[in-house]
């Protein structure tokens, strides 16, 4: 059997990619069914790849004794608060309205609602290490060689963030926008 734990897979299945066949990404925008609901779905999850983004420009300016220890300071509460609080608003909408609405629409990937909810849960615990590392990088803005160790530790924790981050977003996508694709977003508010 596939591990299809978040910290471990490659994708999704064949066999939830089934109407990703039938609606591949490049076409999605140009589908009539691409409506204001998916539109703001995927902006949210390019709005945390971007927050993600600019914490790791921020912390390599700082590794690279670019940026004072202050306004990084600022930037990561920030940036940080904005990515940890937004997420989880956003995996609670998503497991408490859209996925248990999406999971009856398709039994073919009805299965792969409950791997995205699996990685919520999953994404709790690495989020609270994430919220530990970047407290840790703050907590010693006042000795700068302390600081430039928490600062590469933070960095690291942004780097694996990143990655299962988009593993979740992009199978989540792949997931997601065909079947409303498919069967339309009258029902769930869009």
């Amino acid at each position: 059997m596939t591990d299809l734990a978040l910290e471990t897979r490659d994708g999704l299945p064949d066999a939830l990619r089934v109407l990703l066949e039938a609606y591949p990404r490049q076409g999605w925008t140009q589908d009539p069914g691409f409506d204001g609901l998916i539109r703001f779905w995927l902006d949210r999850h390019l709005m945390f790849r971007r927050l993600l983004a600019e914490m790791q420009t921020g912390t390599e300016g700082l590794l690279d004794r670019k940026t004072d220890p202050r306004a990084f300071a600022g930037q990561v509460s920030r940036y940080g608060g904005m990515f940890v609080n937004g997420l989880h608003e956003h995996h609670t909408i998503e497991d408490t309205y859209y996925f248990p609405k999406l999971q009856t629409k398709d039994d073919r990937v009805a299965r792969g609602f409950d791997i995205l909810d699996a990685d919520h849960h999953a994404l709790d615990g690495h989020l609270a290490a994430f919220v530990d590392s970047a407290n840790g990088v703050l907590s010693r803005l006042d000795d700068r060689n302390v600081l430039q160790d928490n600062a590469a530790t933070f960095k690291a924790a942004l780097g694996d963030m990143e990655r299962l981050l988009n593993r979740h977003l992009t199978d989540e996508e792949d997931l997601v926008v065909p079947v409303i694709l498919k069967f339309g977003s009258s029902d769930l508010g869009g």
